[in-house]
């Protein structure tokens, strides 16, 4: 091999070793100054899970008072012999929701009514005076009217199992105040209502008054068959609707128990019904 061959070959190897090396030290001083990356980190904006607790108490659009019954399992119907209908006793498991703090006065009404929501089409004695009373519940009116009154303020009339949570808790209890059945609690003179919210020891669990007595209370649902009910069904009808809660006309310690069930169609527009409206929690 010539001189002049050996020459050129030791030139590219030198030359080779020079880039080769040059490669290297570009890529350590880029190493060396490029930021360090971390990860990012959600703000606290956009962290999910965490919700806010709801209110106790709440007014509605058409500042109307409602307590919160919060989520979670009751014990629905009872064993007790004479519950028929309502045994057995169960557990029930129901979503937050809110209810009315009182039954739905004659004003209240009478403000739908002037709204031109509600109908007037009432079997009361005498329209003026009838509303002269503007504490007392409302009564008098059928299924369809309670529904539209509830829709009226952006609610709804309650479920049989929301109606009873709010009277009993969750403990099982047999009237709103406990298990004693005391005559202190709710009016049991006969010959119509009282104002709304006048028994302060009647109080529900939930702050909810007049669940025992003062006017039976519409609810949403037909009257069903409880699970394992072994009763007589025969009289069972789709077009009836649950009443709850017993009334002035019907204080027997029984009827105004938590877990008591009464039916009647949904025409009905006796002066001792009366009802009380429930919305979703948000």
């Amino acid at each position: 091999m010539s001189e002049t061959k050996r020459s050129i070959r030791l030139f590219i190897f030198i030359l080779t070793g020079i880039l080769l090396l040059g490669v290297i030290f570009v890529a350590g001083l880029m190493t060396i100054f490029t930021p360090i990356r971390t990860k990012s980190v959600p703000s606290a904006q956009t962290v999910t899970g965490i919700s806010t607790p709801l209110a106790a108490e709440i007014m509605d659009a058409k500042g109307v008072p409602m307590r919160l019954v919060p989520a979670g399992d009751f014990i629905m119907g009872s064993d007790d012999e004479m519950a028929r209908d309502a045994q057995p006793a169960r557990t029930v498991s129901l979503p937050d929701f809110y209810m009315d703090l009182y039954e739905v006065t004659r004003a209240r009404y009478k403000d739908c009514i002037d709204a031109g929501a509600c109908s007037d089409n009432l079997n009361i004695p005498n329209f003026e005076d009838y509303f002269k009373d503007s504490n007392f519940p409302m009564s008098g009116l059928n299924w369809e009217q309670a529904k539209a009154y509830c829709e009226w303020r952006g609610a709804r009339l309650p479920g049989e199992a929301e109606w009873e949570k709010a009277a009993r808790g969750t403990d099982g209890r047999t009237y709103p105040w406990g298990e004693e059945y005391d005559p202190a609690y709710f009016q049991t003179q006969a010959g119509g209502p009282h104002e709304v919210g006048s028994y302060e020891k009647g109080k529900s669990p939930y702050g909810m008054y007049d669940m025992a007595g003062n006017g039976w209370e519409w609810t949403a649902d037909p009257l069903t068959v409880y699970p394992g009910n072994q009763g007589d069904h025969s009289y069972y009808r789709e077009t009836d609707r649950v009443l709850r809660g017993g009334s002035w006309d019907h204080p027997d310690r029984y009827i105004v128990s938590t877990w008591y069930r009464f039916a009647s169609n949904m025409g009905d527009n006796s002066g001792y019904i009366g009802f009380r409206c429930a919305k979703d929690a948000p």
